[in-house]
């Protein structure tokens, strides 16, 4: 993916001036749903490594493997809710959806997140049917 390229998230901006900067590590992300869209892009991109330094220390799996096979096409994001709670914890709804062998699938889950030394983490989250 080039840095002009329409980011996957959604955002309408390029790759380069939305979730780039963050998967790189060169800036935070600002706010839980920014978080969650750099996310989404991660999983886009596959990159686990990004997955697991944006999830919280407290329920971070040791491993991240995004090898399935077929791998799915993540085909779009929308942020449904997102709610700060107090100045650093916050939910994000949202529902992200993709194809496995040509079936469409969706997430629909509500995010939790937490803001430690000024950096926002992934905590956990409940799936909506």
């Amino acid at each position: 993916m080039k840095p002009t390229d329409s980011c996957p998230c959604g955002s309408a901006e390029s790759f380069g001036q939305c979730c780039a900067p963050l998967l790189s590590g060169q800036q935070p992300a600002p706010t839980a749903a920014v978080l969650m869209r750099s996310r989404y892009t991660a999983f886009v991109r596959r990159d686990a490594a990004y997955l697991l330094a944006s999830w919280h220390a407290s329920t971070r799996p040791a491993t991240l493997v995004l090898d399935d096979t077929p791998a799915p096409k993540w085909i779009g994001l929308q942020i449904r809710v997102q709610e700060a709670l107090d100045a650093d914890h916050a939910t994000v709804e949202f529902v992200a959806r993709y194809r496995v062998g040509g079936r469409a699938q969706r997430l629909h889950e509500t995010s939790r997140f937490v803001r430690e030394n000024g950096l926002w983490f992934y905590v956990d989250g409940d799936i909506h049917d």
